[in-house]
């Protein structure tokens, strides 16, 4: 039996589920998935591997029309993962309506490859009987697909039909990871995002997407792992925020971390949480740069 294996890459608007599905593909969490819109803010590779193929998802962050140097860094990125792919998915949101936004990314990420297209219509777990019909219809009408196929990342309804699709296109050749690898994430950058992952779910308005969290020098000791985390803020009003009264919100945010860090690990683990003010740094190119982006 011949090996297959090639790359994908997810793209979609924000807030499409895009993060969710490509999880729900590989069968484990590689991305952290919150309903706030921005929430990935790089290219993440999970990896499946079984005993005849082998796909690379790329995650990528929400496509839009960007208003500060992140965004359009991160626009950057979904042009960089959309290059030399064998599949794109494109995943769009049933619940919210297919619209201008998908018709957008398309244009921008879909059209011109040689790659083989998907339009997942996802969420239809959130539709009533027959809802779908025109939403299916909306997705057909944004371009040339090669499938069209309704889904929810959520349920996993339509998840395997999208793999199986996926698979029967792949290319015949190696691997292109070792196989027990799921992503190409540092260990300290999927510990970072967890706890990011647990400040978005508590925090709201500009506050979320004012975060970033930095992980480095985790110590290893027998029994327990220490993870020294700083979460980045852009106003101090925004630090008392996090932070919340007696230190409440902090430890929440840490208790969660900590509950999804341990299994990862292996170990128990004590996670040093503080939070630092960085003005204004979404916009401040040079702190964009400190902060890995």
């Amino acid at each position: 039996m011949s090996f297959r294996s090639g790359l994908v890459a997810v793209v979609g608007r924000p807030n499409t589920g895009k993060s969710t599905l490509v999880n729900a593909l590989v069968g484990t969490k590689v991305a952290i998935v919150s309903d706030k819109p921005q929430t990935t803010r790089s290219d993440i590779r999970a990896v499946l591997t079984t005993e005849d193929h082998q796909i690379a998802f790329t995650d990528t962050p929400g496509f839009h029309k960007p208003r500060t140097p992140l965004g359009s860094r991160l626009n950057q990125l979904v042009d960089e993962a959309t290059q030399g792919v064998d599949a794109i998915v494109q995943v769009v949101d049933a619940a919210a309506g297919v619209g201008r936004g998908d018709a957008f990314v398309y244009e921008r990420q879909v059209i011109g490859h040689q790659a083989r297209t998907f339009c997942a219509v996802n969420k239809l777990d959130l539709l009533r009987a027959r809802r779908e019909i025109p939403q299916l219809q909306a997705a057909a009408a944004l371009g040339d697909w090669d499938e069209i196929v309704p889904i929810s990342a959520k349920t996993g309804d339509g998840v395997d039909t999208l793999l199986r699709l996926l698979v029967d296109g792949l290319p015949e050749g190696p691997a292109l990871f070792p196989a027990d690898q799921v992503t190409d994430q540092t260990l300290e950058v999927r510990l970072a995002e967890l706890v990011r992952e647990k400040a978005l779910a508590v925090t709201r308005e500009e506050v979320p997407h004012s975060i970033a969290v930095v992980v480095e020098d985790i110590e290893r000791e027998e029994g327990i792992t220490r993870v020294p985390a700083t979460i980045v803020v852009e106003r101090d009003s925004q630090k008392g925020i996090l932070i919340g009264k007696g230190g409440e919100m902090l430890k929440t945010i840490g208790s969660r971390a900590r509950a999804e860090m341990e299994p990862l690990l292996g170990t128990k683990v004590f996670l040093e949480l503080r939070v630092k003010v960085l003005k204004e740094w979404q916009g401040d190119p040079k702190a964009l740069q400190r902060l890995g982006f």
